[in-house]
């Protein structure tokens, strides 16, 4: 006997009408459960490490980005991230300003070497002690010492 299936037009216009009746809610319940969600993830991490390790991934990457397409990409800026990406921005300041002071402050805290004339090759190692400052910023940031990067 073959299994009745309802037709997907009716099941996508149901699923539309109900998941936009029900942004509050989902906003609601999902922020409630901030406590659970970095638990649950920070617990996750070897699996995480398995997964992203595991035989043929980059493949399995590779072949989930070509059946999506560009056209799939071009459509969600479209249609999705460019009314988001202003509230977003909006939503992100208090985050962007925690993130990177600490970058700003160590910058501001440099004294550099002198320059030297144009094209002189001493000139890199301003751009190397730069470059120092803020990875050794970065590594003290994430709790990791030494110079290799994590």
């Amino acid at each position: 006997m073959a299994l009745k299936v309802k037709p997907i037009e009716g099941s996508t216009t149901k699923w539309e009408e109900r998941a936009r009746s029900a942004s509050a809610e989902f906003a609601a319940n999902a922020e409630a459960s901030s406590d659970q969600w970095a638990r649950n993830t920070g617990a996750a991490a070897d699996t995480f490490g398995q997964a992203i390790s595991a035989p043929g991934i980059k493949e399995r990457f590779k072949r989930g980005v070509a059946r999506a397409g560009a056209a799939k990409f071009a459509r969600k800026i479209r249609d999705v991230a460019a009314d988001r990406f202003a509230p977003g921005v909006a939503a992100a300041t208090v985050d962007y300003k925690a993130g990177a002071e600490p970058y700003f402050a160590t910058l501001a805290s440099l004294t550099l070497t002198g320059r030297k004339p144009r094209g002189d090759p001493a000139n890199y190692r301003r751009v190397e002690e730069v470059g120092k400052a803020l990875n050794a910023k970065r590594l003290a940031l994430l709790g990791v010492s030494g110079s290799s990067g994590a």
